[in-house]
């Protein structure tokens, strides 16, 4: 028989009952949400939890993450803080190791003092002969020895290669497969493990896996389900961003070949695709990988064969062409059955209301990443300088919830840090006014938004309300108040009248929750709290 735990004396985030201070849970579902006297009297028999003023919410979904990725980037050299080249020169200097590959992450020159980037050669002198990879935060870039453009056949012959600064398009991608299969499976292991308990310890209860042949492999991707899989694990939904791999898809019973399939690239690196060139690169449109025709003939192969399709769109030259992939598509299956197979797009970010309609017509989930705004939005900010006036209608998150599109947060780590308030704050707190979402609309976004994208539309995984699973997380809620219902503006109340559950402060100088305790299904994954009872 199941035993009853019965959590009382804290905040519960409960729908069905706003006011609720405890929470019962027997195996691995919610039972009963209330008071904590009647909790008591109704299950006489549980193990008693004393939240001592803890806030219990449901636990988070993160619906982009690179799992391998991030876990070398946890575990390695950490290039987000340096500041300008010589900054990166001396710490490829301090990291390099003889007969192994340096592996790196986050550089990002438009927050440098002197964006001018470091050369090749210069860069060869710092790693002293070893490989080196120092990929461009946007992870569509990246910096690279010549050792390890020689481990990468056909490098210097293909779009994207440079003699000097940083490779992108298909000249990055093959030194990227370079840099993976460098990567022992020990290493691999290693890193994958320090992403799980990182994602864990976060709050986090499942994780949507981007993978591909040009992202990790199908290796990596095995190896990540196979670790998942072991008892105290977050979830890992998994898709592959490839056209034509159904076979692929069904030997690892994957989700969908969604994901990161490429119809452009990033904005950072000046490849995403775009109607008018680049306000700081006048010559250029950035650059798209998929036309209409292949987008439609992929949301066909995967809507016949129950798969859920996806691609990667940034650019609003890539989302027109993904709309256009849409409606030939349709021609073929049909609105219904298209709708039906629930497709997503990762990023989204230069999208109108009129694209949004159309998109919500055939139920596309919007796969999106508030801090993306955060980082690179603003009147200064990155998205700025390339774009100029165009970069206010990004990531109009209040646009596409308006127009019905269903959105799912994540991190797309390690791009941005996997921190799921931080980038509900985001959301929040949109640099464009008008664009961000109330309090309570963007925490649903990163909670049921995600299991919903992964195909889990039951009406009560991702609550904490009798029936649903026990994913929840337990959070160190000081100063605690209650959202108001505008709280788009952050005006808070404590009225409990206003019938509204319990969220934290979102303001931008307000602490963000420490978790304390991450559950899924019943199963404690993460553990820090310590009960008072």
């Amino acid at each position: 028989m199941n035993e009853t735990t019965l959590l009382v004396g804290g905040r519960i985030h409960s729908p069905s009952s706003p006011d609720a201070t405890a929470m019962a849970v027997t195996g691995n579902t919610v039972v009963w949400v209330g008071q904590d006297g009647p909790g008591r009297a109704l299950h006489p028999g549980a193990e008693v939890v004393d939240l001592d003023g803890a806030f219990v919410a449901p636990a988070f979904v993160d619906a982009h993450v690179h799992a391998t990725a991030t876990g070398l980037h946890l575990t390695g050299l950490d290039l987000t803080g340096v500041h300008d080249a010589a900054d990166l020169l001396a710490a490829v200097r301090a990291a390099v190791r003889p007969g192994e590959v340096l592996i790196a992450h986050g550089w990002d020159e438009s927050a440098w003092t002197n964006p001018r980037l470091p050369s090749r050669a210069e860069l060869d002198d710092a790693a002293a002969g070893t490989p080196v990879y120092l990929s461009r935060v946007d992870v569509h870039s990246a910096l690279v020895s010549t050792a390890l453009v020689d481990l990468a056949p056909g490098a210097r012959e293909v779009d994207g290669w440079s003699a000097e600064g940083p490779l992108t398009r298909e000249a990055h991608h093959r030194v990227r497969t370079a840099m993976q299969a460098a990567i022992t499976p020990d290493h691999r292991r290693r890193a994958q493990d320090a992403f799980l308990r990182h994602a864990a310890a976060r709050g986090v209860v499942s994780v949507h896996e981007c993978a591909g042949p040009d992202i990790s492999g199908e290796a990596d991707l095995a190896g990540l389900l196979a670790l998942a899989a072991e008892p105290g694990r977050p979830e890992v939904v998994a898709y592959w961003g490839e056209t034509g791999a159904v076979e692929l898809a069904r030997r690892h019973g994957l989700r969908g070949l969604a994901g990161d399939l490429f119809v452009d690239g990033a904005l950072g690196s000046h490849t995403a695709a775009l109607h008018e060139p680049y306000t700081d690169r006048p010559d250029s449109t950035g650059a798209r990988y998929l036309d209409a025709e292949a987008i439609a003939e992929h949301l066909v192969a995967c809507t016949e064969a129950g798969l859920q399709a996806g691609f990667h769109v940034i650019g609003d030259a890539g989302v027109a062409e993904v709309v256009r992939g849409f409606q030939l598509a349709e021609k073929t299956v049909g609105q219904r059955a298209l709708a039906g197979a629930k497709h997503r797009l990762e990023h989204l970010e230069m999208v109108d209301a009129a694209q949004a309609e159309l998109l919500a017509g055939w139920a596309v989930t919007g796969s999106m990443q508030p801090q993306f705004d955060a980082l690179w939005g603003g009147a200064d900010g990155m998205y700025a300088t390339r774009l100029g006036e165009r970069a206010a209608g990004l990531n109009p998150f209040a646009t596409l919830a308006a127009k019905g599109v269903l959105l799912a947060f994540g991190s797309d780590s390690p791009v941005t840090p996997l921190e799921p308030w931080a980038a509900v704050r985001a959301a929040v707190h949109h640099h464009t006014p008008g664009a961000g979402l109330s309090a309570r609309a963007a925490f649903n976004a990163h909670t049921r938004g995600g299991h919903r994208a992964a195909g889990v539309n039951d009406g009560l995984t991702g609550t904490l309300q009798p029936g649903a699973p026990a994913h929840y997380a337990i959070w160190d809620a000081a100063d605690l108040v209650v959202a108001a219902p505008d709280s788009r503006v952050q005006r808070w109340s404590t009225d409990p009248r206003s019938r509204v559950p319990a969220l934290p402060p979102l303001d931008p100088d307000s602490p963000l929750p420490t978790c304390l305790r991450t559950v899924r299904a019943g199963e404690i994954l993460y553990d820090a709290f310590t009960s008072a009872a």
